[in-house]
């Protein structure tokens, strides 16, 4: 085991995503002495460069494994996991997506691969100021918090993205083959939510006839 490695541990560091100015408290103002600690314990395996300044612990040295929606935010603070990626989280949809996608603020999307931790996509919506976090949850997984889009949201969130006009609910049972219980569960007061929510006049229509149909039916 490499000394920087040791260090984390000792500091209590092992489960945290870890920027340059993290690195530089821990090993002194010595840039040297750090670049050589931490291309030691890149090159043993035991640290991983997730990007330009942001590393993290191989998952042997952790509590838990580091999960796939952690790291997606820590690659982009301030996204949240939503489309496919929520659905499957939440049961509405019976694949497991190999990509995790999120939906990112501003205007600029984002591909990402790491050959250990996996696909990530970043995408932005047309939302309005003040509401990207609408019927977003917080959950803590093996204790790391991350930011997932409620079902619904997730659905809107996919209808925006591929400009999907209504075309009836076949699209969502048959196309996404989401359950129609679980449509017929969702609480009126999310409707009216998301209502407030889109730019598009489209993902509007979208959600309104969906809360007619599923009234009507």
């Amino acid at each position: 085991m490499q000394t920087l490695t040791e260090m984390l541990i000792r500091q209590g560091l092992a489960n945290r995503f870890l920027s340059v100015s993290q690195l530089k408290r821990l090993t002194g103002e010595c840039s040297q002495r750090r670049y050589g600690l931490v291309n030691r314990a890149l090159k043993a395996g035991e640290l991983l460069h997730l990007q330009r300044g942001l590393y993290v612990l191989a998952n042997r040295y952790r509590d838990a494994p580091c999960h796939p929606f952690a790291v997606a935010q820590a690659l982009v603070p301030g996204s949240y996991v939503s489309f496919e990626t929520a659905l499957s989280f939440h049961g509405w949809i019976p694949e497991y997506t190999v990509t995790t996608a999120s939906v990112v603020p501003g205007r600029k999307s984002r591909n990402y691969e790491h050959e250990s931790m996996g696909r990530y996509t970043f995408h932005p919506l047309a939302v309005r100021c003040g509401f990207l976090l609408e019927l977003v949850s917080r959950y803590q997984i093996d204790g790391q918090t991350i930011l997932v889009a409620d079902p619904l949201r997730a659905v809107l969130d996919l209808v925006c993205l591929r400009k999907v006009s209504w075309q009836g609910i076949m699209w969502l049972i048959e196309g996404l083959r989401i359950e129609p219980n679980a449509l017929r569960a969702v609480p009126a007061d999310e409707f009216r939510i998301l209502e407030q929510v889109y730019k598009h006049k489209r993902v509007r229509i979208f959600l309104t006839a969906l809360q007619q149909e599923l009234t009507i039916d």
